[in-house]
Parts: structure tokens; sequence; C-alpha cells
């Protein structure tokens, strides 16, 4: 969840730490800090709030031409200048920034205050310091090494020494660390976008590994019991254009993400349809048809809208392929003891490919013996290279802490594999082009509804004022209330329960009132009356609605109370979900903006969730 950027090579390193940090912002953090070896030895600067504060702090000489920064996230210890990162050992010799969690940090602390080490954080990480100080080895790898070598936990770190000013030290174990390839100058970071602005060829280390950086290249090494062993790992040119990492002409990541979603969702369909056999082309999936075939069941697995999103995509494997498929969150996947069936095919979602809990449940699955594909967003990412195949989202870098773009495209990503499955048993040629025709319209209509925002901008704010809302929807709908309810969680700070529309008045229907909207889900399918029943059971007691509806369904008297209704383009009903997401979106972002929070960087939260 947290930020490294690391830098070594001919130009002064603080103010290009400085810029990695500010492009990491979108990670979540509450601290941040940097660390440069220079002429003067090792030098430390480091705060909470904000990296603008960071910056405006550092004293005016603050030279060095290698460095390492962090933006933390608070785990062990509150958000406060001693707890940021960098930490150092007693003497000020060696300087480390960490992502994860070291589970034997207190064994370690313990050891290290009995030995009459003064610890000045509560954090688990200054612990490394401490440790790679007092190695007796000669190199910084080998000390580096030997460190690591008792630690217990994720790790995603980077090392410089007073001693080796010409040098930085990482490693990876469970969260992401990447190496950017420049001219006559080498760049860390745990997130391609503090690189892209230097450079585009980057190396990807694997857990279990670690490199020496300098500013002529790399060497990469694997841990083990006898020591770093080298390894062969290369560099290579990543397909990334850096102005994605720029909001352009929009008021946030969100808004620009929101507004890219109908050429990104062409941009996942291209070259994957084919209307000749009305079927889908996945290659990354490196299943053939007898394999498809052989596939009994379908299991999800996904984090926070990941989850939701796999909801939605289990619903359209059951209905166009009529294989049993359901959802289940990543984060207690593998505390269950789960049963892994050689015929089910296990479904992995991330937008990074980076979350820590969904990689778990991967190994779990894999340790096992089951087949796992991925369903992300980041070539390389650890998901990408852990899974057996998988499908490439093609949203290009989401950079917002709520999804948008990478969520529609995680759905048509389902829908991709629901259409193949499904024609390699019972959906006939003709409906398989019936489902390629609508998703080509898709796009389209997504267009027609981000068009609407000053439309839906009203109804967003009167939503904005209330402390508590509810989000209802049936069968294909509940996912679609989940997912909206999420939205509004992240980014507003808004209580949002979301409910089965039919689970209502067994219990929830007790806090309807004047005070309380409800944001209905509320398609035109086989559902409409049951829904629009529902309806006038909130209604009867007073609940303001927001329907958000096909064109033509009739709400009856609903309409003509404190009712707003959303119509949204009609597609095949298997399709209807996404549609029925996206002006949902839209009320989260406007809601947020009327209530002028910081919509890309939501309290408490992160784009990359790297620690359990």
């Amino acid at each position: 969840m947290c930020g490294i950027v690391g830098y070594i090579g001919t130009q002064q390193a603080a103010p290009l730490l400085l810029e990695g940090l500010t492009r990491l912002e979108h990670r979540g953090y509450d601290s941040a800090g940097v660390a440069v070896v220079g002429g003067t030895g090792l030098r430390v600067a480091k705060k909470a709030g904000r990296v603008r504060d960071l910056g405006e702090s550092l004293p005016k000489r603050f030279a060095g031409k290698a460095g390492i920064g962090h933006t933390r996230w608070a785990t062990h210890g509150p958000a406060n200048d001693v707890n940021a990162h960098p930490h150092t050992d007693t003497d000020g010799r060696v300087a480390v920034v960490h992502n994860g969690i070291i589970d034997n940090a207190a064994a370690l602390r313990a050891e290290l205050v009995d030995g009459g080490i003064e610890l000045t954080s509560d954090t688990d990480t200054e612990v490394l310091a401490h440790l790679v100080a007092a190695s007796t080895a000669e190199t910084l790898e080998e000390k580096v090494a030997e460190a690591l070598g008792r630690v217990e936990g994720t790790y995603g770190v980077a090392f410089v020494h007073a001693d080796f000013p010409d040098r930085m030290v990482v490693a990876r174990n469970g969260s992401p660390l990447i190496i950017g390839v420049g001219e006559k100058e080498m760049h860390v970071a745990s997130d391609l976008a503090a690189l892209v602005r230097y450079t585009t060829t980057v190396a990807h280390l694997d857990d279990g590994e670690m490199a020496t950086v300098t500013a002529a290249g790399f060497t990469t090494y694997r841990l083990s019991p006898n020591g770093p062993a080298a390894v062969d790992r290369r560099a290579a040119a990543v397909d990334i254009d850096p102005s994605d990492y720029d909001t352009g002409d929009t008021t946030s990541f969100m808004h620009k993400e929101m507004r890219e979603q109908p050429a990104v969702a062409e941009r996942v369909l291209r070259g994957r349809l084919d209307e000749r056999f009305g079927t889908s082309h996945l290659g990354g999936l490196e299943l053939d048809a007898r394999e498809l075939r052989a596939i009994r069941r379908i299991k999800i697995l996904g984090c926070g809208s990941a989850y939701y999103v796999g909801q939605m995509g289990a619903a359209l494997v059951e209905e166009l392929a009529r294989i049993p498929a359901e959802a289940e969150a990543a984060s207690e996947f593998r505390y269950r003891n789960p049963i892994i069936e050689p015929d089910t095919l296990y479904v992995a979602v991330s937008q990074s490919g980076e979350t820590i809990d969904t990689l778990l449940a991967i190994q779990e699955i894999k340790r096992k013996g089951g087949r796992v594909i991925g369903v992300v967003n980041v070539v390389g990412s650890a998901i990408a290279r852990e899974v057996d195949g998988g499908i490439y989202l093609h949203a290009g870098p989401e950079v917002a802490v709520a999804s948008t773009k990478a969520l529609t495209n995680m759905f048509l990503a389902f829908a991709l594999l629901a259409l193949q499955l499904g024609r390699v048993r019972d959906l006939s040629l003709a409906e398989g082009k019936q489902l390629i025709a609508a998703l080509s319209e898709l796009p389209d209509q997504i267009q027609q509804i981000v068009e609407r925002e000053d439309e839906l901008a009203p109804i967003a704010e009167r939503l904005a004022e209330a402390a508590s809302l509810f989000f209802i929807g049936r069968v294909r709908g509940y996912p679609v209330a989940r997912e909206g309810a999420q939205k509004f969680k992240e980014i507003s700070y808004r209580h949002a329960e979301a409910y089965q529309t039919s689970e209502l008045k067994h219990g929830p229907l007790a806090l309807i009132s004047t005070e309380v909207p409800t944001v209905a889900i509320v398609p035109d399918d086989e559902l409409v009356e049951r829904n629009v029943a529902a309806l006038h059971e909130i209604a009867a007691r007073g609940g303001p609605l927001v329907v958000v509806t096909h064109e033509g369904v009739d709400l009856g008297g609903v309409a003509k109370g404190d009712c707003f209704r959303i119509d949204v383009p009609r597609s095949v009903r298997v399709l209807d979900p996404i549609l029925l997401t996206v002006p949902l979106q839209v009320l989260a972002y406007r809601a947020a903006l009327h209530l002028g929070l910081d919509i890309d960087k939501p309290r408490n939260l992160a784009k990359s969730v790297t620690v359990e």
C-alpha cells in the first residue's frame, strides 16, 4: 500500500525522489521521507503529512546522488515523524524503506533491545536497519541478505549505506519492486507511475530476489540459506504512455478514468470477438476446446470491487455457459482450508496484479494442484506471473483508488470468458452472434451515460446530504448495488449498505425513513414487477428513492413521490449490469465533489493493497 522510490546516477537525488513520491500519492499514505548518500554521509528527512510538506521542510543543502524515498501507510505505530520511513540504525549509517509486514518483528525488537540497542520508533521496519548495521559481512549485498534471512513476512525493501555510496540494494518478497534503467542512472519504485517520466525500460523482481543497483546497471540474486546466488534478470521495454499518469484537462484521475471507459471498453474487446463463429478468442487462457469442456465449476476470487464484479462475472458464466459459478472474497479463501477440485477453474481478479490477499489465494490453489487464471490490468505483475494463463484488461494505468475503467473491463473480460465457455457447450451460434453485437454496442452506450454527468449531479448532491444510504438489487442487480455502495463509502465517506431487494422486509425495512435514501437497481427483466413492488414498500414509509432502470419501465405511483429516475441504455440482459453500474460511479464522484473531498486519495485507503 505504501510507495517506494530510489535513484542513483549523475543528478541530485532529492528532487527526483520527491517527484517520484508525488506520483505515488494515489497509493495512499500518511507520512513521507527521503534519505540521500553524499559527500557528507547519509542524510534523512521525514515528516507526517503530504509529500509537499516534506518538500517544504527539506534543508537547503540536502545533497547526494543516491537515495531512497517512501510514502508510509501506518501499520505498526501511529502516523508521525518518528514512525515515517526511512529508518536508520543507531549510528545513522544505514537507511531502509519497506513495504509489507515483518511477522516476527516483536521477537527481533526484543532481541535488539536485550543487546543494548535503543529503538526509536514503533515500526516493524526499524529492525532491518539495525540488523544490517550489526552484520559483520564485507559487502552490502551480504549484509542485507543476512538480515533478510532472519525476517518472516512480506517486504519490498531498499537500502542505502554511508559506507557503500555507489550502490543501493533492493529485495522483494510479496510486495512489488521494479528497477528502471536509464542513461547512466537507475531508478527503483514499487509502481510504474514513479518511473515512466524517466524510463519505460524496466525489470520486475520476483519474490525471493535481491538486486544491487548502481548508476551503471543492476545485478540480480536469488536469496537462499547459503547466501545470494546470481540469477539472470533482464530489463524490457513496457508499452506505456507517461501521459496516462497525468489528469490532463480533468479535475481528478477518477473523473478522467470514468471518461475513458468507452475507449478502454472498445480496447479490451478489440481482436477478441469472432463474429463468424459467434465466439471469443482468448489465447492467454492457454486452454483448448476440450479443456474448456472439461471444466465443471468456476470459482472467482477478488477483493473489494474486484470481488463484486466477480459476482457479476459468475452470473454471466452461469447464464451463458450453464456452469456452476460463484465469487468469493480472496481475503477469506485460504483461511477456511478450501477444497481444491481438479475440474474447477479458478479465476483471480486484480487491477494491480499485486493484491496480496488474492496472490496468497492463488498460491494456496496451486499448492493443492488447482488451475488458476488471472484477470489483471498490469503486465508483469506478481499475479500475472503466478497464474497459469489469463486475460489482460488493457484498461491502461488506473490511478484513482476508486476503480472505474478497470472494473468495466473486468466485466467485459468475464463476458468474453462466458461467451467462449458457452460456445463450446450449448450456446447456439445465433445466440453467440447476438451477444457479440451487444458487446460491440457497449462502448457507445457507456459514452451516453458518462455524458450525462451534469444531469446526474443534482441527484448526487441530494444523496451526499444523507448520513446513510441503502443500495438494493436482485439477482444481476445485487452485485451492482454492492459496487454502488462501495463507491459511496470509498470516496464520499457516507455509510452505504447494499441488500438484496427481497431481503428488505426481513429486517432492513425498519431503517427506512425520510432521512435514508435508497438507490434501487431495477432492470427491465423477469423480476421487474417484484422490484417495483419493493419500491412501493419503501415509498409508503417515506423513503426517498433513486431508481436506476430502463426507459419504459413503469414505476407506478412511486415516480410521483420523492423519487429520481435514471434511465440507462438497453442491452441484452446478461450485459445490463455494467450499464447499470456506470451511473453509480458518476453519482459517487459528484457526491464527493459536492462535499469537497479529495476524490483520488480517500482517507485510510490505498490503490494497491499489498499487506494482509
